[in-house]
């Protein structure tokens, strides 16, 4: 237990940095002379005028036409990345981890190309070191592997303010509470993440398609799209999945750091059962026979008071019995979410602390994989007015998996991270 405290001692100290995708672009601070707070609560979390602008394709509202292109202004390109002591302790085994580690680097580019025409990039460059094992994604420390992680183009205001067009890799509307903005380094959003047995589609991934997007005077605001289903992996069959979000912000504001929201959404998807191997498109697509569906839908809600910001969400799952590899001929179905409270305080907002649920029930036969985790973190940011983009993160996680097996974790994180 000493040892255990020392570690903790130790964590809260040592402050240096561990990665994670983000959507924070400074460069758009640089471009407009802004303080990074115009756009971000703190960074990494959008407030209401970041979501419009963001919504409004990079374009200042208002501003559509008036603004320098990127032919006309310096590369819109930023960075981000984090390393850190970070420390895992198992009670059950009464065994400790603990290591500095550097996991990895975000290169981010975004900007307007045109009146109403813009673009995001995000890419991640292969790292192999110095993660423990190149295929370790589920662990605490994975390495890297290269990937586009946003590719689209934005065409905005198609009808004002009702239509805007987002074609190619992105965070699907589907996602009404952002896993690419949380504050989290550590803990993912465990409903996000979930996968069930027999199909490939995870919640959290970006997709690639299309989504039309539009709001109304009354706080009405909607998405809808067309993907493939399968993250940036080639199709596995020829039928598209669907989806849709609606929300209603009640009061002034986006609901993001002023007024309340509430919404909810669905998505409906096909997984095939068979693959015919012999035969796939130039670009890896299979044509998948004897396709099953699955799908997922939940609420979500968003209130403020004063700096403080509530966010839930709630998801029901249900896949087809011909997916379910698991238990055949019987439904898979489940239910997850999370809670998260933050505040912010100091001016600026410099100081951040947050709380945060998650929660994952699967059906009886498969609740060795129930997830309950608590997380708690306080982030304290730095720089000047104009870059309040270096934060000391302090952040603990304790996690429960299974039902007759628990296994408990704790999770410590001693960090710096950083945009620029």
């Amino acid at each position: 237990m000493r040892k255990l405290s020392a570690l903790i001692a130790g964590a809260l100290t040592l402050l240096v940095f561990q990665p994670e995708p983000g959507q924070a672009i400074p460069a758009f601070a640089r471009k407009y002379g802004f303080n990074c707070q115009m756009c971000h609560t703190s960074f990494t979390k959008l407030n209401d005028y970041g979501q419009r602008f963001r919504d409004n394709g990079y374009q200042q509202p208002g501003q559509e036409g008036l603004e320098k292109s990127i032919f006309e202004t310096f590369p819109p390109l930023s960075l981000r990345t984090s390393t850190g002591l970070m420390i895992a302790h198992d009670p059950d085994a009464k065994r400790t981890t603990s290591g500095f580690h550097l996991k990895g680097l975000d290169l981010l580019a975004a900007g307007v190309m045109h009146k109403n025409i813009s673009f995001l990039l995000i890419y991640t460059p292969r790292i192999d070191e110095p993660g423990a094992s190149y295929s370790s994604a589920g662990s605490m420390d994975p390495s890297q592997p290269g990937a586009l992680e946003s590719a689209n183009l934005v065409f905005s205001n198609l009808i004002q303010d009702a239509l805007s067009l987002r074609v190619g890799r992105f965070e699907p509307a589907y996602h009404p509470i952002s896993s690419k903005r949380s504050y989290y380094l550590l803990q993912p959003y465990e409903v996000y993440a979930f996968s069930t047995p027999g199909n490939s589609f995870v919640f959290n991934d970006n997709q690639i398609g299309i989504e039309a997007t539009g709001h109304f005077r009354e706080g009405i605001k909607y998405g809808a799209g067309i993907v493939n289903g399968n993250g940036a992996n080639p199709d596995n069959n020829n039928a598209k999945d669907l989806y849709a979000n609606l929300s209603k912000t009640i009061g002034r504001g986006d609901g993001q750091s002023s007024g309340q929201r509430i919404g909810a959404f669905a998505y409906y998807g096909w997984m095939p059962t068979s693959i015919l191997v012999p035969f796939s498109g130039e670009t890896g697509d299979a044509d998948g026979k004897d396709n099953e569906p699955f799908y997922r839908v939940g609420g979500h809600i968003s209130l403020n008071w004063m700096t403080f910001n509530l966010q839930a969400l709630m998801m029901y799952g249900a896949d087809d019995k011909q997916i379910n590899n698991l238990r055949y001929g019987e439904k898979y179905h489940f239910t997850g979410g999370f809670g998260r409270l933050d505040w912010a305080g100091l001016p600026n907002n410099r100081l951040l602390a947050s709380a945060l649920f998650n929660w994952v029930t699967p059906p009886d036969y498969d609740r060795e994989r129930r997830i309950q985790a608590m997380s708690a973190l306080v982030r304290y940011y730095l720089g000047d007015w104009a870059a309040v983009n270096v934060a000391l993160h302090g952040e603990y996680t304790f996690r429960q998996q299974g039902d007759v097996h628990l296994v408990n974790q704790h999770q410590f994180a001693a960090l710096l991270d950083f945009g620029f």
